[in-house]
This record gives structure tokens, sequence and C-alpha cells, in this order.
């Protein structure tokens, strides 16, 4: 049976048709010029058509949708969007009705950690941890073949964790969230900080004192040229990341370990250490027989998983 996925970002949405065992037959992407919900769901609606027509006009009766943000258990209710500046918005019950069939919303890390559970870097494993690092952190936990999605449906965020009391305020309007220190956009506000301070001299050179060319990646190359105040940022964050990345490896005891995400991926400093950490601050008995492995479907991921979680 060929499934509809959804991968729907803060700008844009693409929309795919996947076979039952995780192929693309046919994909679309939109931009979200708009993100109103209205607006929002015509979008998706029309990557899903064109979509749809690529594969040679499949029958498709099974929708699921990888959003960033909480979901409100198995409603499709989003109760916090960040990236679109959502709030309790019934996206489910929009796309189902706009559809005509039944849409399944899920977190976006958790469609991408079902999808590289079942075509990606997960296969063979049955007790599978992810954490996703790009613009912020996410997290999913894959226990006994089945995804863990909790009595409230938001089972696995670890970028919500916290990590400092009454600490930065993160997108989710909470306070000290590791996510605040460690996304790629907090990250970036964090370098821009030390810039716009003039106590980093690295960070200056690195970008000709331009706040725009400031990436996740700048904070690392700054750290690696010895600069003391950048240095001291990089040790900070990293290890924040590590010892939360290594604290739910001795809880879950996951199999497998799948790292990924853009800022991981750039800043191969940062994913060494965590990699490293793990070893160093997990449990001996957690960490025995520990694989960790990179993800391995990139951007398709959360949509693969979407689909099949339809």
């Amino acid at each position: 049976m060929a499934r509809l996925g959804i991968d729907l970002g803060g700008t844009f949405a693409r929309a795919a048709v996947v076979d039952d065992h995780g192929k693309i037959l046919a994909v679309d992407k939109v931009a979200l010029s708009e993100r109103s919900p209205s607006a929002v769901v015509e979008a998706i609606a029309r990557a899903a058509q064109q979509a749809i027509t690529a594969a040679g006009a499949l029958d498709v009766r099974a929708c699921g949708v990888g959003a960033a943000g909480q979901i409100h258990g198995e409603s499709g209710v989003l109760a916090v969007a960040p990236n679109l500046g959502w709030r309790n918005v019934p996206l489910g019950a929009l796309l189902s009705e706009k559809l005509g069939h039944g849409v399944r919303v899920v977190n976006d890390l958790r469609a991408a950690a079902w999808g590289e559970f079942n075509a990606g870097a997960g296969r063979g494993s049955q007790d599978m941890y992810t954490v996703f690092v790009g613009s912020g952190v996410g997290s999913a936990v894959i226990a006994n073949g089945r995804l863990v999605t909790g009595g409230g449906g938001v089972a696995g965020e670890l970028g919500h964790t916290k990590v400092v009391p009454n600490g930065r305020k993160c997108g989710c309007g909470e306070l000290g969230c590791l996510e605040a220190y460690v996304g790629g956009h907090n990250l970036m506000a964090q370098t821009r900080e030390l810039l716009e301070g003039g106590k980093s001299p690295a960070i200056r050179e690195l970008t000709g004192g331009v706040v725009e060319k400031i990436t996740p990646v700048t904070l690392e190359k700054a750290a690696e040229q010895g600069d003391p105040v950048a240095s001291e940022l990089y040790e900070r964050v990293a290890l924040m990341l590590t010892l939360a990345v290594a604290n739910q490896v001795t809880v879950l005891n996951p199999a497998r370990l799948i790292l990924g995400g853009g800022v991981l991926t750039h800043c191969p400093g940062l994913r060494r250490r965590v990699v490293e950490g793990v070893q160093k601050y997990a449990s001996t008995t957690a960490r025995e027989g520990l694989l960790i492995s990179e993800a391995e479907l990139g951007d398709d991921s959360g949509i693969i998983g979407a689909a099949l979680l339809a």
C-alpha cells in the first residue's frame, strides 16, 4: 500500500508517496509563504497532490505528518510549534478534512527515528535512541520495536529537559532547556552575543565582524583556534549535550544510539565529544554493546518515518 508522508518545517513542506518498505516513489516540495494554519494546510495539500500525480495517481489512503513541535497525544493537535508560531492548532483534523482521509501527526524527530529504524541506520535493532541536533534538539525512543510516545504524547523531549535552572529562554517558552543552549539557533545567538560584546577576537576574525555570517560552526572553529572566551562557551555547551545524552543512555539502555542533525554533521568536534562522553559518563553496564551510528537517510528520514507511521 502506498502512503503519504509529510515533512512540515518552518519554511517548507515536503510531501512524498512512500511504499511499505520505506522507498520514496515521488516527492514534491512547496515553500510556506504564509504560516497561518489555513495557508499551511493548503500548501501541504498542493504538495501532496503533486506527489501523488508524479507517482502515477496511486490510491493513497493514509497520511503521516512529521512536524517540529509538541503534539497532544494522538489528537493531532500541535500544542507548541515554535518554527511556525503556532499553539494548539488541530493540524490533524484540518488536514484530514482537506485530504479526505485519516492523518496521523507526530513530532518530526519521532518520525525521523521511525524512518531510520525501518529503513536506515536502525535496521536490525529493537531498542534504539535517536538524537538530532539541528536548529533545535530532538530525540526519540524506540523500545522493543515500538515507538515510545508517553502518556501525553511528548516522550523523548531531550531538548526540553532543564540544564540551567531559570536559564536562557527556549523557543517552547520555558527557561533553561538544553535546546536553549545547544540548538543551532541558540548556539548562533550565544556566539552573536560574544561578537557584539567584543569578547572574542577569533569570532570577529572568522566573520569579519558581520553578524549574518555566524553559523553553528563558527563557535567550534573559534574554540579550535584557542580563543579563550569562545572555548569557555563551547566547552560548556558541549558538556551539557554530552551529559544529557549519556544520562539517557544510562536510563534507557539502548542497543543503538543514532546521532544526526545539521549541527552534529557540520561540527565534527562536537559529535566526537558526544561519542566520547557517552563512553565516559554513561553507566558501564548501559554502554556495554552499545552501537553508535550516524543517521543514514538525511533529510528523507522524517518523511519516510511519517509515512510508515500512518
